[in-house]
């Protein structure tokens, strides 16, 4: 189960990384709770708007990828994008 939320981090920073203009700046941290897996994703301030998308759809996007990953899993994993 650990291994498997450590494959979903690397994926959320992977995808991150590949929208932002400055991916060194790009963070996730994995906070494990009982029922839920929550990613805190940091970018730099100039790049927010590019992880979130317009009307948030790319940031819908990175969380129907994450609840995919989780049926497969059996974690849930939510997504929290820090200013």
């Amino acid at each position: 189960m650990k291994k498997g939320g450590g494959v979903v981090k690397q994926l959320i920073e992977d995808i991150a990384k590949a929208l932002v203009d400055i991916p060194e700046e790009v963070t996730v941290r994995e906070v494990q709770g009982e029922q839920v897996t929550v990613l805190e994703l940091r970018v730099a301030p100039s790049d927010l708007g590019k992880v979130i998308g317009k009307q948030g759809r790319t940031a819908r996007s990175i969380r129907t990828i994450l609840g995919a990953a989780g049926m497969k899993l059996n974690r849930r994993f939510t997504l929290e994008i820090l200013e």
